[in-house]
């Protein structure tokens, strides 16, 4: 958080913006891939979701795919935006098959772990209609 303005940053220096809200993303289930020191894992990279990323994820045993409704969880399809972990984007950057980021709603936190670079390379901005990630 800046200490100054009272918000948090994105990966460009900018204002957060908001990542989804359906689904409700966000470590602490607010919409924005804000984080905190009770954010372990760091979830500051939003990204719009792939198939590809998604099976990815299940194959290194990250499913995001599957609801988890004791805990809110829809499951995710192609096209929803979600706010990851840093470190499980980067192994998938590493691997060929990263997600497109949104880098106004990466948390500056995301920088710890990603460099600038490699988000740069990867970002996105979303279709209007997001089928078309499918």
């Amino acid at each position: 958080m800046d200490e100054q303005q009272g918000v948090e940053r994105n990966v460009l220096g900018g204002v957060l913006e908001s990542c989804s809200t359906d689904p409700m993303t966000g470590y602490f289930r607010d919409g924005c891939c804000n984080s905190g020191p009770q954010d372990q894992g760091s979830h500051t990279v939003c990204v719009v979701v792939t198939r590809e990323f998604l099976d990815y994820q299940q194959k290194i045993g990250n499913d995001l795919s599957t609801p988890i409704p004791q805990y809110g969880f829809p499951g995710l399809v192609p096209g929803d935006r979600w706010c990851v972990v840093a470190m499980r984007w980067a192994q998938a950057y590493q691997d060929g098959v990263a997600a497109p980021v949104v880098l106004a709603a990466s948390h500056i936190r995301a920088l710890d772990v990603i460099p600038l670079t490699a988000l740069r390379r990867c970002a996105v901005d979303v279709p209007e209609d997001a089928r078309s990630l499918e």
